[in-house]
Order: C-alpha cells, then sequence, then structure tokens
C-alpha cells in the first residue's frame, strides 16, 4: 500500500478545518483535487475517512487514527529534512522551544543571547503555553525542547533536571492566619483563597492535598490564568495562595510572607525534556547543554516565579 506524503497533508488541512472548501483555498488547490487526494487515501486504507456534518466534513474513527499517525508521519519527515539540511548547510541549525509564560519573559532572553554569541545562524521558534498542552506538542514533533515542570516518567521522553522548586502558601503578612499559634489545613479553610485555574497542575496538587485529608477544596474568591498576577493580588486584598518560594523572596519585597506547613509544601523538579528518538538539531543541543550549565544562574537572575 503506497501512501502520498502530500495527499496526508492535504489530509490533515481538511481534518483540521472540517470543510474541503476552505482547505483548498488555504492549500491553494482546487476542490475537485483535494477530493482526488483524499480519494486515493481512502482507497489505499479501503475505508471512508469523513462524513457529511451540515455544512461541513467530520472525521471518521479511522480518519481519527490516520490523522495521529499523518502527524507522526509529518514529523518524522520533516526531522529527517531538518538533519539533512543542518548537515549539508553546516550550519547551527534550527530550534523550536516551549515555554512557560516567565520563563520566556525572563530565562529566555540570556538563554538565547548565549546561544547566539555562539551560533550566530541559528534560527529560534518560541511557543509559550501550559505545561501540559506544550509536552503534547513535543509528543507530536511540533517543539523541540519544553522547558518547565519535568514529568512524570516516560520511555518517550529524555529529561534534564536543572533545579528543584518549592510551592508554598502565601498570604500578606498580617494575615489572621497567624494569629493563631498551629497552622493546620482545618484553619487555613476558614480564609478565602487567590489561586491559579484549575487547569494548572499545582492547583491540582492542593486541591488533592486537602481531599486526600477527608477536607473540603480551598473556598477560592478569585481564579486567575495568570500565575505572575497571584503575588500583587494576594499582597492588597489578604487572600490565601499558592505560589513559587522564589516569588515570596525575590519578587514581594516583604510584601508576602510564607505560611509555613508540611502538607501544603509541594517539591517539584524543574528543567528541560525533549523526545528520546527525536532529531535534535547542533543549536537543540547546544541549548540543552547552557541549560544544563547556566540554567540555575539564569533563574536567580530572573527572580520570581519563572516557570
Amino acid at each position: 500500500m503506497a501512501v502520498n506524503l502530500r495527499d496526508l497533508g492535504y489530509f490533515e488541512t481538511v481534518a483540521e478545518l472540517g470543510h474541503l472548501g476552505q482547505a483548498a483555498e488555504r492549500l491553494g488547490r482546487t476542490q475537485p483535487a483535494l477530493s482526488k487526494s483524499i480519494q486515493r487515501l481512502e482507497e489505499a486504507f479501503d475505508a471512508p475517512l469523513f462524513h457529511r456534518a451540515g455544512r461541513g466534513i467530520q472525521l471518521t474513527a479511522v480518519g481519527e487514527v490516520l490523522l495521529a499517525r499523518a502527524r507522526l508521519l509529518r514529523s518524522a519527515s520533516d526531522e529527517a529534512m531538518r538533519e539533512v539540511a543542518d548537515f549539508a548547510q553546516g550550519n547551527a541549525g534550527h530550534v523550536r522551544i516551549g515555554s512557560g509564560p516567565i520563563a520566556a519573559d525572563h530565562v529566555l532572553p540570556a538563554l538565547c543571547q548565549l546561544l547566539l554569541s555562539e551560533a550566530p545562524r541559528t534560527t529560534i521558534d518560541i511557543t509559550v503555553g501550559p505545561s501540559m498542552e506544550l509536552r503534547q506538542r513535543l509528543s507530536e514533533g511540533g517543539i523541540d525542547l519544553l522547558i518547565g515542570l519535568v514529568p512524570a516518567p516516560d520511555a518517550q521522553f529524555q529529561t534534564h533536571s536543572i533545579f528543584e522548586d518549592a510551592v508554598v502558601v502565601v498570604t500578606s503578612p498580617d494575615h489572621p492566619v497567624f494569629d493563631s499559634g498551629d497552622i493546620t489545613l482545618h484553619s487555613l479553610l476558614a480564609h478565602a483563597w487567590a489561586l491559579p485555574s484549575t487547569s494548572i497542575p499545582s492547583r491540582q496538587w492542593l486541591d488533592s492535598v486537602f481531599q486526600l485529608h477527608g477536607l473540603p477544596a480551598p473556598r477560592v474568591q478569585i481564579t486567575a490564568n495568570s500565575i505572575p498576577l497571584l503575588p500583587a493580588l494576594i499582597a492588597r486584598t489578604g487572600l490565601l495562595s499558592f505560589v513559587s518560594r522564589r516569588t515570596l523572596v525575590a519578587a514581594s519585597k516583604g510584601a508576602l510572607r510564607e505560611v509555613p506547613l508540611a502538607e501544603t509544601t509541594l517539591m517539584r523538579p524543574l528543567g528541560v525534556t525533549y523526545r528520546r528518538d527525536g532529531y535534535l538539531s547542533p543549536a537543540s543541543r547546544r541549548l540543552v547543554t547552557l541549560l544544563q550549565s547556566h540554567g540555575e544562574r539564569l533563574i536567580a537572575q530572573a527572580g520570581g516565579e519563572t516557570w
């Protein structure tokens, strides 16, 4: 069974848009040409890939499987082309980085400066987003390196921890939680909180701590999808929150105070992750080395919640 990579590429675009006409417009092809491309794939797999849905089309179960495999095939093809091009041109190559928003603002500029000072011809793409979404993109080959939370052990990934971060409960120094000598999980529940959204891993961990002790989740008065926003919110509202200890030390300037409690202290490794069997350009490999040798210093210079 012979499958044309170009047909797979057209199939991906049609699947993404769910509309043959829109796909034809984006690709600069005619609708009959795309229809023939899809027909060739359906004949190759002896199964329909789409079915009608209103004014558009949707993937069948076979189409869903093919889409996942098509992305992997395209990624492998792109990586092969990049590797050969890097070798043929004798240049440092291209690196695609996924990072959290604060690391992108404070760590990556200095890291990119180090890399470009050594290899001026390097080209860099930076994608900023949540760690979970970036991990999926890394798995699919959409990025080369993920700088952020180290994922759970997975044969698919190779990780290098740069440092261990502590996430703790914090609030304003004059908060009434400090009035009682014995701080417990129960006493924390007596107060309102400002927390990141439930899609953030640190928030999920905190909620699970209370649940494991048979307690309700914290009473959240403010939810924010921006972790860097939390310190200012806490300082001005007097709410409890859950942020990196580095924020407490480097960014709050005395406006925040840690609420010491072992049960609510999350230790998490942060570093760089890449696919074990994926192609890494010379630039990507060098970036990993720079993070290992300079990561601690860059993070200390950045200060605050860097991931």
